[in-house]
């Protein structure tokens, strides 16, 4: 899985957690522009510059299709081409969104949020690292958990994440736990369990492995909260930072986890699956800076809702995913609780 893919797994952060349109600053043109010509004397007026804003009727659907093929795209790799090499792939990944932000960065205005972001490298080292350092390890065992489990009971299993986020916040007081957080809490809980409980080809290592990027991804996300508190970041933006420095963690793992095979069998792949495989990643984080400048938190999470259930569906049809009768019913009330984390930060 890749950046992109974590990107998907936004659809479960608090909503005080996510970038919301108020706080994209107003970018402002580097030339300055003059109407009717110059004067002698006079000041040319700087206007901002224009971005681009798409539909969310358009939008919406092109970053729910991103996220859908991003992960079916991979559990493809994973499996029907056999290269079961996670570590390599969200390496791959994350190096290609880095190229691809700075080259964003040189000829669009997407990434014009990092100009205003003044990073020390002592702010780098206390914030960008240890966050990257958690973003890489739930990338890693994200991606790992496919080797052995079903795309669908990965999903249903993200679905706890909410719950993670609720009791590392009660546990370093960032939030105050009451009754609509705590029956938040058990409605989850009791749903993921219910999945799991009903899952037909159960593997504990993979099962290990998803449960500890959970873990992983909520303390990411609360740990933004309290490093990067103030600090603006769209999607596009924080790709820009943490890319590189997982990229390198990662790089780093690779010899001690997959070694040179990865490299010896590049050829079950080829330069096209590469080049679309993280392409079609980027994308998704290309798409999440013009989603979240549309439509409200309530909108939002109901698209996330009915993405998971088409991935869902899509997982049974492409690789013939078994769901059960209590996976179905398990996962049901864990939406419903996860509607009512989402909707809980704006009331």
């Amino acid at each position: 899985m890749s950046a992109a893919n974590d990107r998907d797994d936004e659809v479960n952060v608090p909503l005080q957690a996510m970038p919301k349109a108020s706080d994209l600053d107003t970018v402002l043109n580097d030339k300055n522009v003059e109407l009717g010509g110059a004067r002698a004397g006079e000041t040319r007026a700087v206007q901002p510059a224009k971005k681009i804003v798409i539909p969310a009727y358009i939008i919406i659907p092109i970053w729910m299709a991103c996220s859908i093929s991003v992960i079916l795209y991979n559990k493809y790799v994973y499996s029907s081409l056999d290269f079961p090499y996670p570590v390599f792939l969200t390496t791959y990944h994350l190096a290609f969104a880095s190229v691809g932000t700075r080259v964003l960065q040189r000829t669009t205005n997407l990434v014009d949020g990092a100009k205003d972001i003044q990073m020390t490298r002592d702010q780098w080292m206390r914030t960008i690292l240890p966050i990257g350092a958690l973003f890489s390890g739930s990338l890693i065992l994200s991606n790992f958990a496919y080797l052995s489990l079903s795309v669908s009971f990965i999903q249903m299993l993200k679905a706890f994440t909410p719950v993670a986020i609720l009791l590392i916040s009660f546990a370093f007081r960032i939030q105050e736990a009451n009754r609509r957080l705590m029956l938040i809490v058990c409605m989850i809980s009791f749903g993921c369990a219910m999945a799991a409980y009903g899952e037909l080809h159960f593997e504990m290592i993979g099962f290990i492995a998803q449960c500890a990027a959970v873990g992983f991804e909520a303390s990411r996300l609360v740990m933004i909260q309290i490093l990067l508190h103030g600090m603006k970041m769209d999607p596009i933006v924080s790709l820009h930072y943490y890319a590189p420095v997982c990229a390198v963690i990662n790089a780093c793992i690779i010899p001690f986890t997959e070694g040179f095979a990865p490299f010896m069998h590049l050829d079950r792949l080829g330069a096209f699956v590469l080049f679309t495989n993280a392409g079609i990643a980027f994308a998704l984080n290309v798409s999440a800076v013009f989603l979240i400048s549309v439509g409200s938190g309530l909108i939002l999470t109901l698209a996330g809702v009915f993405k998971d259930i088409l991935l869902i569906s899509g997982s049974v049809l492409m690789f013939g995913s078994s769901i059960t009768a209590t996976q179905v019913f398990g996962y049901s009330v864990a939406l419903g609780g996860l509607i009512l984390f989402k909707t809980a930060g704006s009331k």
